[in-house]
């Protein structure tokens, strides 16, 4: 197929890079969101989120007339839709008395019927968002024949779901390898013939649902072996083991491979798709659940860690270093970071979150500090929680110069105990209880 203009639903992690990226590849592209600011920002030759290079990609595409932001869709030759597909809030699925999270699908769904009007033969659909298995067959297909055209039979109805790391997401939009889910065959090929225009990876074309299935289990596999790192980083604290060095010892093992553990897991991909699997099959996916509630609780393990650090924690004054769900990143969506701070609020502890890469966020219930000194002048504590760089590389010596704090809590094994020691502070490292020893 000849694809001269596309229109991308939703301007976010995954949909902007993708709209920039067909622009700089020649196709005239109209990205569309529902946020006034984010179409406006856009058209301005600015993006609203951080990501390496992208506000470069972005200035071009707008300026050489291939990108443009607006409110609604207009007629394309293909559709992409690429919005968030978030929890619902406050509604679970129960399953044998056990309780599991659902998928919001509100903004899949407005964005399929946005499409309705402009839809005609011969174009193709594509969505990217992360979904339940059936999604595209069982609610995209439904809504788009509203528009009086046949999935497969008038247009072409595919599901490719990203598959790409914050912080290298237009390298990788480019060379990861891409998977395409038809409906039909037919379908498949059209997506094929879409994402070719810039994809330099292998390109492997299927069905629409086990494309959806590929998605999920690639992420749940990644959320059950970070559950078992961060059930091993308990256990290390039970027995009085440094689990860092465990993990080391026990990865020379030619066959094996233990994740890190941390403070939980967060992101809109690792800690939210296995869910989904969950959701629509909860008597198969026991498993999954399980993982699922052993990352969900490790924010609570932290503040465990933290109370033994410092005993009671009520008026105590915290300050905690990052909130995004990754190493240098400004993505803070299902972060455990945040947890940890609503744990540690609840319990009646002072908290102060410095963020380098949300300098104007404006976190719900947490205390945003200016700068890293105001975070740090008046703690009684300092908590690791995210492996930026920029924290990696403090130096305990000039840091206290700045704060009158001298225990520190290492969630990410991101800090030399003896450099830290050497300048006065008394360190404590997720998975390893020295007390035990």
């Amino acid at each position: 197929m000849n694809f001269q203009k596309i229109c991308v639903i939703g301007l976010g992690y995954i949909g902007l890079p993708t709209a920039s990226t067909f622009a700089a590849h020649g196709i005239n592209v109209l990205g569309v969101d529902i946020s006034p600011h984010i179409v406006e920002t856009i058209n301005k030759g600015e993006i609203h989120i951080h990501e390496p290079g992208l506000l470069e990609e972005v200035k071009k595409a707008i300026q050489s007339g291939n990108f443009k932001a607006a409110a609604k869709p207009e007629e394309a030759d293909a559709f992409i839709i690429a919005v968030p597909t978030p929890f619902q809030e406050n509604k679970f699925g129960e399953y044998n008395g056990l309780a599991y999270k659902l998928a919001d699908m509100r903004a899949v769904t407005s964005a399929a019927e946005s499409i309705v009007p402009f839809l005609r033969k011969g174009n193709l659909v594509v969505l990217e968002s992360t979904s339940p298995p059936r999604t595209t067959v069982d609610l995209v297909a439904p809504i788009l024949a509203r528009s009086g055209l046949e999935a497969g039979r008038d247009f072409h109805l595919a599901y490719s779901p990203e598959r790409v790391l914050p912080g290298q997401i237009l390298r990788e939009l480019i060379e990861n390898a891409r998977v395409i889910g038809g409906i039909t065959s037919e379908s498949a090929q059209a997506g094929r013939d879409l994402y070719a225009t810039f994809v330099k990876g292998q390109i492997i074309q299927t069905d629409a649902t086990t494309a959806e299935m590929v998605k999920l289990m690639e992420n749940t596999y990644r959320d059950v072996n970070i559950a078992i790192a961060n059930e091993f980083s308990r256990l290390a604290d039970k027995f009085g083991v440094d689990v860092w060095e465990a993990i080391s010892i026990g990865n020379l093992h030619p066959r094996v491979k233990i994740l890190s553990p941390g403070p939980g897991v967060g992101g809109h991909c690792i800690s939210v798709d296995p869910w989904f699997l969950v959701e629509s099959a909860p008597e198969l996916a026991s498993l999954i659940y399980n993982a699922r509630l052993v990352n969900d609780a490790q924010p609570h393990f932290v503040v465990k860690l933290v109370q033994r650090a410092l005993g009671s924690l009520n008026e105590k004054k915290i300050a905690v270093l990052g909130l995004a769900y990754k190493p240098d990143v400004d993505d803070v969506r299902e972060s455990p970071a945040t947890e940890v701070i609503h744990i540690l609020q609840h319990t009646g502890a002072q908290v102060k979150a410095w963020e380098p890469f949300k300098l104007d966020a404006n976190m719900k219930g947490i205390d945003m500090a200016s700068s890293l000194e105001d975070a740090i002048k008046d703690a009684d504590a300092i908590i690791l929680l995210v492996k930026h760089t920029e924290f990696t590389t403090l130096n305990p010596n000039e840091l206290a110069q700045k704060t009158k704090a001298r225990i520190v809590i290492d969630t990410v094994n991101g800090w030399n105990n003896e450099v830290w020691k050497n300048a006065g502070f008394t360190l404590f490292r997720l998975g390893n209880n020295k007390s035990k020893i």
